[in-house]
């Protein structure tokens, strides 16, 4: 809709109030309406780099007054939209906010502004003995992991966003700023407001601060590869490791096409098969027991054998790959971009959901690689489109909601980790019924303007930009 009436002025007492961290300079304005989801760049009207909470407070209050959207942006690495501007209006890039206000080594959590990534994080907590586990390859910001209830590859053993989350402040849309919760490890009080606004998008408030547990470093780490003659095995394997109650730190799948995209991306040389990654954390000994299991089922189920990576750079290499497997995906085929899926299912139907899905696939002839989270039940499809044929997208679009169809009938969910944004919108109400009624109602109730990133998890009511 563009800017709204009276919001040129509003500019203007954001200059007054920040000076050069307010910009409506085109070419940051298009960085921020874009991220690695196909979808079109939808850029805001202006971008403010905030430095404090009180900051975000008064500038919310004041985009309420003049009817502004407001959308939250971190590192930009969103998958479904999320932080696509439609109706236009401010965005607040938070990387400026990217501290550790507190650390509490002894009580094992932190204190940390939205902006700080993961990786910045673990760097600097490298001398603590302690880390934070979550992983979704990408260097996702806290705050937006927190906001899409994130997860990623160790999520097996350490849980996702919604586990390890605490606490919040939350600056909401009346410029209101809230505490939901405190540092004690277990608390009744009242509504669990924390894990509402996980996961909410951006849309019920603005995260300022995220309270986060820490998990002490592992005394021993090992790390393999594994692959095996047909998919199926694969999966099956992962399956009855979790089943049989090893506490493997991660087990990641990536099929016979992604392997081939990493060999040719990285300049590797494995084999271009279903494979397996596996991570063992713990002591010597437990680290030891578990890898010789896991070895064990994979030999039953087909394996050809392991290939094992102990020593840290060994493992870096290997997780490198595993990490970027969007760009290793993306390289086959030059000039695509991937519309990328995320079901996830009971564990006990994933080696069904992903065969059905992989046989749709082929018989389609589309380049489709499939890596995934199989320790719980999620796994990726990056269908490689055309983004200037109309036709393809449409086809990739039908196949992407078969297999969201097939993932909810199995009792699944038609995203494990990316959220809904724009790109899963007309799947909530399969998936949840009248609850989504619920959850409008929330909304309608904390944020009655819908000016807090409109357009996603639900169709936005302020008009769309042109």
């Amino acid at each position: 809709m563009g800017i709204p009436v009276g919001a040129a002025a509003v500019i203007d007492r954001l200059a007054g109030m920040v000076g050069a961290r307010v910009t409506t300079a085109r070419g940051v304005l298009d960085e921020h309406g874009r991220s690695e989801a196909y979808h079109a760049n939808q850029p805001p009207d202006v971008v403010i780099f905030p430095e404090a909470t009180q900051e975000v407070a008064q500038i919310v209050a004041l985009c309420a007054t003049a009817g502004m959207p407001i959308v939250a942006f971190g590192a930009g690495t969103s998958l479904e939209g999320n932080t696509a501007a439609v109706a236009g209006g401010l965005c607040f890039d938070f990387s400026r906010m990217n501290r550790i206000l507190r650390l509490n080594d002894k009580d094992m959590d932190v204190v940390v502004q939205p902006g700080i990534t993961r990786k910045q994080l673990n760097a600097q907590l490298r001398d603590t003995g302690l880390f934070f586990p979550i992983d979704p390859g990408a260097d996702a910001s806290i705050g937006g992991m927190a906001a899409t209830r994130a997860s990623g590859t160790m999520a097996v053993r350490y849980g996702t966003m919604k586990d390890n989350v605490m606490a919040l402040e939350v600056v909401l849309a009346d410029g209101r700023v809230i505490r939901t919760g405190r540092r004690a490890r277990k608390s009744s009080a009242g509504y669990d407001l924390t894990r509402l606004f996980v996961g909410s998008e951006g849309t019920l408030g603005i995260i300022t601060e995220v309270t986060l547990k820490l998990h002490p470093w592992p005394q021993a780490i090992s790390s393999a590869v594994s692959s095996f003659g047909a998919l199926h095995d694969a999966v099956e394997t992962a399956i009855e490791i979790i089943q049989s109650g090893i506490p493997v730190a991660r087990i990641e799948l990536l099929d016979e096409v992604m392997m081939r995209g990493i060999n040719g991306h990285f300049g590797l040389a494995y084999r271009e098969a279903p494979t397996l990654f596996f991570e063992f954390h713990g002591t010597e000994a437990g680290v030891a027991e578990q890898a010789e299991f896991a070895e064990a089922t994979a030999a039953e189920h087909g394996g050809l054998g392991f290939e094992w990576a102990q020593l840290p750079e060994e493992r870096t290499r290997l997780w490198r790959a595993r990490d970027n497997t969007l760009y290793a995906g993306l390289s086959l085929r030059p000039g695509a971009r991937a519309m990328i899926t995320d079901v996830c299912v009971p564990i006990s139907r994933l080696a069904e959901c992903l065969v059905e899905t992989r046989r749709e696939v082929d018989a389609l002839g589309m380049i489709a690689p499939v890596v995934g989270h199989v320790g719980d039940g999620n796994f990726h499809m990056l269908i490689l489109i055309d983004p200037a044929n109309a036709e393809e997208i449409a086809r990739a679009k039908a196949l992407h909601a078969r297999m969201v169809a097939r993932a909810i009938a199995m009792e699944g969910t038609c995203t494990g980790e990316h959220g809904i944004g724009l790109g899963k919108i007309d799947f909530l109400k399969d998936e949840l019924g009248e609850a989504v009624d619920v959850m409008r109602s929330i909304k309608a109730a904390l944020d009655p303007l819908g000016l807090m990133n409109p357009g996603k998890i639900f169709r936005s009511s302020l008009e769309p930009r042109a």
